[in-house]
């Protein structure tokens, strides 16, 4: 007599795992990287090997106090995402110990404080971003120039010292040859009473914000569109943080255009595009629902304009994005679809 063979629950496999999801979203960010690095040097990529090998130590070190086996969760790639998500947001030749203590917050804290991936309520690469950026407030103004722009700019020897010495060696000072972005620009400026005219006037400033900026920020979207058009994120989140961005800033530029950034500048400086397709969209920290996610994506963009408009830092990404992640769990309440025979 024949044998069937049966298997339990789930009958139908999943389409991509989370090591593939997390590879995908990986390889979207590589072509803005090569762009970023083309424009601004290579401390991007040393940022993010410093974040990606202290956050695999960390997740190491945590799984084997927890009891927990290395191989599927160290191969699952989220550590990789976190730490490239965070490098990311942190100036380029970042010092190392820097960029470990807020990757060693994010994994440590952020992420296997609430039982591991799955469990984290807030986006571990945002949390460990805002712990330096309280925590070390003049080395995360110091942001290096459009390469074109820095005629006396560190080399990549010099950024290589610079993220494992914290100094940039060959006699150059941080002063002499970092830049501020144009969000950081912007907001001083406007503080000043400058006009927005003339703030766009300034060398760092191309079409709609700044030089190189652009560039990159065209990359992040059309990296966004592909993990869209693969199923790895929904559209609702990016297109909520964007719309949350650019209605309030195009109102602000149309009651008084000489001093409001217009809603290009929004779009393509500081963390806009980075924050709606690859920050926002995380799924365990985000909304679930298709409402919700609108909801949650809106809050996230009028979050951030809030920031740059009145807040005392020029990006607030990283605060509209854990501020909305506290509001995920009563959002997925208010707007979990209706059971299917269910008239209540």
């Amino acid at each position: 007599m024949k044998r069937f063979e049966t298997s339990g629950a789930p009958y139908l496999q999943p389409e991509a795992s989370v090591s593939q999801m997390m590879t995908r979203l990986l390889l979207s960010l590589v072509p803005a990287a090569a762009v970023y690095t083309w424009f601004f040097g290579p401390g991007l990529l040393l940022n993010i090997l410093v974040a990606s090998a202290v956050g695999l130590m960390a997740e190491a070190l945590v799984l084997n106090l927890r009891k927990r086996p290395l191989k599927p969760y160290l191969g699952d790639g989220s550590v990789l995402v976190t730490a490239v998500l965070f490098a990311w947001c942190l100036p380029p030749a970042m010092p190392w110990w820097i960029t470990a203590t807020g990757m060693i917050f994010a994994v440590v804290f952020a992420k296997h404080l609430y039982g591991g991936l799955g469990n984290n309520p807030f986006n571990p690469a945002m949390a460990g971003y805002v712990l330096v950026l309280i925590s070390f407030p003049q080395e995360m103004t110091r942001w290096l120039p459009m390469t074109a722009l820095a005629s006396n700019g560190p080399d990549a020897l010099q950024t290589l010292w610079a993220t494992f010495t914290g100094e940039l060696g060959g006699g150059l000072q941080w002063d002499a040859v970092t830049m501020a972005t144009p969000l950081d620009y912007m907001k001083t400026e406007l503080a000043r009473l400058t006009t927005m005219p003339e703030i766009k006037s300034h060398v760092m400033f191309g079409d709609f914000a700044g030089r190189g900026y652009e560039w990159v920020g065209n990359f992040i979207a059309l990296g966004g569109a592909w993990m869209i058009y693969k199923n790895v994120i929904r559209w609702h989140i990016p297109v909520a943080v964007i719309a949350g961005v650019l209605i309030p800033a195009t109102l602000a530029y149309m009651v008084d255009p000489g001093s409001n950034g217009s809603p290009g500048l929004h779009l393509f400086s500081g963390a806009t595009l980075l924050g709606a397709f690859y920050i926002a969209t995380d799924p365990v920290s985000a909304a679930t629902s298709p409402r919700g996610r609108l909801i949650f994506g809106l809050g996230v963009g009028v979050i951030t304009f809030v920031v740059r408009k009145w807040g005392g830092y020029p990006d607030g990404i990283a605060f509209g994005v854990l501020l909305m992640n506290a509001a995920a769990p009563l959002i997925d309440h208010f707007t979990r679809p209706r059971v299917y025979g269910n008239e209540q």
